[in-house]
C-alpha cells in the first residue's frame, strides 16, 4: 500500500468564493468576478465556515470584514492560488497566440521542415515554434498542439487535413559509392548493401516490385528510421529507399544521387491535421498560407539533377506499405 498520505482540501468552490471575497473585501464585486450572484457567493462562503467550523467574515451594515480566523486563511489561500496562476500560466498556451506548436515525424521534420524553418522564422518572426516528433498519431485532447503532420489517405475522424505531398520512394546512395559499385541495372543492387528503415520495413520490397526486379534484397542494414538510413547513404554505407521530396536538398547538392531515374507512389500522403472544432490560431493559419507556397505542384514536380537515366518509367504506382511511420 502508498505511503503517501492523501489530501485533505475544504471543498473548492466555496474556498474560491471566499478568496474572491477577502481580495476584493466584498461579496458585490466577488459576485461580479465570478460571473455569479452576491448571493451564491454568501452561500458557498457559509459552506466553508460550517466545513471548518469557524466565522470567516464579520457581516457589518456597509460589507464585509474578515475575522482573525479569516485573515490566517486568506494569506495561505491568496499565495497558494497566486501559484497555481502562475504555474499555469507558465505550462499553458491559453492567450499566447504567438506560440505555434507543431508535432511531426523525425523524417519529415529533419528531411523538411527544420531545413525551413529560418525561412519561416524570417517571415513571422514573432511566432515562437514548438516543434516536437514521435512516429505515434497526435492526440489533440491531451497534446498542447495546433496542428501536426500525419501520414496516411487523409481520412480521419474530427480533424481537418490539408494534403502537402505524396509519397514517392527513389533509390538513392553517394556519388563515391556510387563510383565504386556501378549500378547500371536494376539488378546490381542484389550485390550491395541497402539500408532499411526498421519503421517501414516494406518500402524496399515495394520500389523493386514496381520496377520488376527478380531478386530479394539479402545483404541489408537496418535503422532505427528512414532519416537514419539516409544518414548511412551519405556515409557510403549503400544505398537507401527514400521519400524523393525529403532528399530533394541532398539531391540538388550532389551528396545524393539516385541511380534510377524510376520512382513509385505508395498511395499514403503526408497531411497537416489539426482538429475541426477548434478554429486554426493566427499563426497556424500563417504557417498554412507559408506551407502551402513550398508544397505547390511546380516544386513537386522539380526532377533530380543528378540521377543517371533509365529505360524504365519514371512514376509507377508501387503498393503501399502497411501502417505509416518514417
Amino acid at each position: 500500500m502508498s505511503s503517501i498520505p492523501n489530501r485533505t482540501l475544504p471543498p473548492l468552490n466555496p474556498l474560491k468564493a471566499f478568496e474572491a471575497a477577502a481580495r476584493h473585501n466584498s461579496l458585490t464585486l466577488a459576485a461580479e468576478e465570478l460571473n455569479v450572484s452576491q448571493v451564491a457567493v454568501s452561500r458557498q462562503v457559509r459552506v466553508l465556515e460550517d466545513y471548518m467550523g469557524v466565522t470567516l467574515f464579520r457581516r457589518l451594515n456597509r460589507g464585509i470584514e474578515l475575522t482573525r480566523e479569516g485573515i490566517l486563511l486568506f494569506r495561505g489561500v491568496g499565495q497558494a492560488f497566486q501559484d497555481i496562476e502562475e504555474a499555469t500560466k507558465n505550462v499553458s498556451r491559453r492567450g499566447q497566440r504567438n506560440i505555434l506548436a507543431i508535432q511531426s515525424y523525425v523524417t519529415f521534420s529533419r528531411g523538411w521542415l527544420i531545413p525551413r524553418l529560418g525561412d519561416f522564422h524570417k517571415a513571422h518572426p514573432r511566432i515562437e515554434v514548438r516543434l516536437s516528433s514521435s512516429p505515434e498519431a497526435a492526440d489533440f485532447d491531451t497534446d498542447n498542439l495546433d496542428a501536426a503532420i500525419r501520414g496516411g489517405d487523409g481520412n480521419w475522424p474530427g480533424l481537418h487535413a490539408e494534403k502537402l505531398t505524396d509519397m514517392e520512394l527513389i533509390p538513392v546512395c553517394s556519388p563515391s559509392f556510387l563510383a565504386e559499385n556501378p549500378l547500371n541495372r536494376v539488378e546490381d543492387l542484389a550485390g550491395v548493401k541497402l539500408l532499411h528503415s526498421m519503421a517501414r520495413p516494406k518500402d524496399w520490397s515495394s520500389w523493386l516490385d514496381a520496377v520488376g526486379a527478380q531478386f530479394a534484397p539479402k545483404n541489408r542494414l537496418l535503422f532505427e528510421n528512414s532519416s537514419l538510413a539516409y544518414e548511412g547513404a551519405l556515409m557510403d554505407l549503400g544505398v537507401a529507399i527514400a521519400n524523393r521530396h525529403f532528399v530533394q536538398t541532398q539531391l540538388r547538392a550532389g551528396t545524393l544521387v539516385a541511380p534510377f531515374a524510376q520512382g513509385c507512389r505508395t498511395g499514403e500522403s503526408y497531411y497537416l491535421t489539426w482538429p475541426k472544432d477548434e478554429p486554426p490560431s493566427s499563426p497556424l493559419l500563417k504557417f498554412l498560407d507559408w506551407i502551402r507556397i513550398h508544397f505547390a505542384p511546380e516544386e513537386l514536380l522539380e526532377t533530380k539533377a543528378e540521377q543517371v537515366p533509365d529505360q524504365s518509367d519514371p512514376d509507377v504506382a508501387c503498393p503501399s506499405p502497411s501502417g505509416f511511420s518514417t
